[in-house]
């Protein structure tokens, strides 16, 4: 007992009496390594213990929830829909079968006697079933029976070896000797204002609720609470660029006259706009901070240039930073003619280029001889340095870490900087998670591009599908095949893009079919780019290097192996590789075999929508905003409970709140806002990253 009343915030889990070092271990899989991280444990739902119904109640078509012990596991082959989990739980009133479909996850995961909580649909065939159900293993139910009974259970995610009881006793602990260690974080006026519970209360109710209604306004609280200093951070940083001094970039007209006039097509009304829009951004004395987004093949690389041949135009250098090797290359090999035609020499940096090439490229960078460079993240290297760098645009932002992007603007004074992103979401949503940066929205595509149809099929009808190839094929088009992997594994049953190759070489005997991936040299990347775009390829094998960027209009069929390894953002970036020309194209997903109901039903989604904003959305709620924004690399604190799409309202609330404290008191020094500013002490130095942000 003595032991515990020293117990802290920052104390390690393992002192919590219970724990100890080998169940810390397993505390430190959920990101609890201390005191602090236990307590903001946030529990991913809640039992109410009032409500759970004894087997013999269960009724056809209702949403209901059980207690049972397992008393028979059974794995089955399921016609048509792969391997079946079987369960049957008993009670003291009755037994229920749980069945799960393609979940060979759970083969090892139940053993007879455990206890489990099962949520979901009652149906019948023959018997009483759950289908899919959500499950909990909870341990003995005769403990649950006398410790919960009548009350709020919360079920936090757990990982192997920790239950719902050893978190219980360990946050009953905690609370009890650490909660009143616990500071507000947000002024007064505010908690009033939203009517919000204070945080400790807020911390009590999330774990030790009486009702849903206290756990679901605990919830809110600790959301609103990470809102808030994500919103506050990005109103800061705004509020810093704002009082920066940047080097004003004034169109002359001498390359961006003669850009224009060598194009091919029209640009589209809202090309235009926001061309305007950067060109009275880089004529400030304030660097323009600006994201550009829109959907795949609505023309943002020729607004990207524009604005770099602006800063050529006053004799500063402008750098394009990509992710990807290949698409680096591209945008040089497609662009840099038309600008030597200008005059502009352009350069290629990236990893793969070395020896006196590279030595002489980084020479022409460093004396200005080169006015715009490409490249990947060889362009933040040491060693390489700009005469005067005006313009940093970086492409997909989400994949380059923050300290990255940090290293290329700061390889100028306060350049103008532009984010590219192909990854739309609404305005709404990117005017709140992109608070520092004006924003810049492509809806429509250019003029004269052809529908690309989508279908999904299954192996066994992949016959048709290489005979639909073979004929457009036959009238000149060109297709690409994009599998996962290069080389097969032998711990996954992919096919892969060797074997796809050899494949499919065999099936079109009458046509020249190339390979590219990852691993081939520079030159053998662009000498078969080059052989595709110029039709001597006509079809094209790939990885996933060919996700963004590649142009090659004559390219009508796009199959796509394995549809199952990609999130619906990479498939919609894939499929953006047709459609190109005037042609109707041809998206092909094919699966050869059977997947999880989800997994299913989010390539059905795919199939029927070609909006990339719908995608983007619906992938938001499938992989949370992590993955879609690259948040863990923003230098922002952490979006971990908050989810943008349920939350969205509170996320507005929150966004208007911080921006109104920061134009109200910039240096936070009002006496209210002290707890923001001692809760901000940590993350000062991530906030000196959001210049890139």
């Amino acid at each position: 007992m003595q032991k515990r009343q020293f117990l802290r915030l920052d104390s390690p889990v393992q002192y919590i009496k219970g724990i100890g070092p080998k169940r810390a271990n397993y505390f430190k899989k959920l990101n609890v390594e201390n005191v602090k991280d236990l307590l903001f444990l946030v529990p991913h739902r809640y039992l109410d213990y009032s409500t759970v119904l004894k087997i013999k109640d269960l009724k056809i078509n209702d949403e209901a929830t059980v207690i049972g012990r397992i008393h028979l596991i059974e794995i089955k082959k399921a016609m048509r829909r792969g391997e079946m989990v079987n369960v049957l739980i008993r009670d003291e009133t009755g037994s229920v079968v749980l069945r799960w479909f393609n979940r060979p996850d759970l083969k090892s995961k139940f053993k007879i006697g455990d206890c489990l909580i099962v949520s979901g649909k009652v149906t019948f065939f023959y018997n009483k079933q759950f289908i899919n159900p959500i499950y909990e293993i909870i341990g003995d139910e005769e403990t649950i029976s006398e410790k919960a009974k009548g009350t709020i259970i919360p079920i936090y995610p757990l990982t192997e070896g920790l239950g719902i009881w050893d978190i219980r006793r360990a946050m009953n602990i905690a609370l009890e000797l650490c909660l009143d260690e616990v500071v507000e974080n947000i002024p007064e006026y505010l908690i009033q204002k939203n009517r919000l519970p204070p945080l400790r209360k807020a911390l009590n109710d999330l774990h030790f609720p009486h009702t849903i209604a206290d756990a679901t306004k605990a919830r809110q609280r600790l959301v609103y609470d990470e809102f808030f200093f994500f919103e506050l951070a990005l109103a800061r940083r705004k509020l810093k660029i704002k009082n920066q001094d940047g080097v004003p970039l004034k169109r002359t007209g001498t390359l961006t006259n003669s850009f224009l006039s060598s194009l091919d097509f029209e640009l589209t009304e809202g090309q235009k706009k926001i061309i305007n829009e950067i060109t009275l951004d880089l004529a400030k004395s304030k660097p323009m901070n600006r994201l550009l987004q829109g959907d795949v093949g609505s023309g943002k690389t020729i607004i990207a240039l524009y604005a770099l041949l602006i800063t050529v135009e006053n004799d500063y250098q402008g750098a394009m930073m990509v992710p990807t090797e290949i698409l680096a290359e591209q945008h040089y090999l497609n662009h840099r003619s038309t600008l030597e035609k200008i005059g502009v020499k352009s350069a290629l940096l990236t990893s793969s280029i070395k020896g006196s090439i590279r030595d002489e490229v980084i020479n022409q960078i460093q004396n200005g001889e080169v006015k715009i460079i490409f490249g990947t993240h060889a362009l933040i290297e040491e060693g390489i340095n700009f005469k005067n760098l005006g313009l940093v645009i970086i492409d997909e932002q989400h994949r380059f870490g923050v300290m990255q992007r940090a290293a290329l603007v700061n390889k100028g004074i306060n350049p103008h900087f532009l984010v590219l992103s192909a990854t739309p979401i609404p305005r709404t949503l990117a005017l709140t998670l992109y608070g520092d940066l004006d924003i810049s929205t492509l809806t429509e595509k250019p003029a004269g591009r052809g529908e690309v149809v989508t279908k999904l099929y299954l192996e066994k009808e992949k016959t048709n599908v290489y005979r639909f190839i073979n004929d457009e094929l036959i009238k000149g088009r060109q297709a690409f095949v994009v599998c996962p992997i290069i080389e097969k594994s032998e711990k996954m049953e992919l096919k892969s893009a060797t074997e796809v190759y050899e494949e499919i070489c065999h099936i079109f005997p009458n046509f020249t079919v190339g390979l590219i991936h990852g691993r081939l040299s520079t030159q053998e990347r662009i000498n078969i780019m080059s052989d595709f775009r110029n039709g001597k390829i006509n079809i094209l094998v790939a990885t996933t290097v060919i996700e963004v960027g590649v142009d090659i209009p004559n390219a009508t069929i796009m199959l796509i192996l394995h549809p199952e390894r990609f999130g619906l953002a990479q498939l919609h970036q894939l499929r953006g590789r047709i459609g190109r020309g005037a042609e109707k194209s041809y998206c092909f997903l094919i699966l050869n075999k059977f997947v999880a109901q989800e997994t299913y039903e989010r390539l059905i989604f795919f199939e029927k929508n070609s909006d990339g904003f719908a995608l983007a959305r619906k992938d938001m709620q499938l992989r949370g905003p992590g993955e879609i924004l690259g948040k863990k690399q923003h230098g922002l604190p952490d979006i971990k409970i908050g989810d943008l799409e349920q939350d969205q309202e509170l996320l507005f609330i929150a966004r208007d709140d911080a921006f109104a404290v920061v134009e109200k008191d910039p240096e936070l020094k009002l006496p209210e806002h002290l707890p923001i500013k001692r809760y901000l002490k940590e993350f000062r130095e991530k906030e000196e990253l959001l210049r890139i942000g």
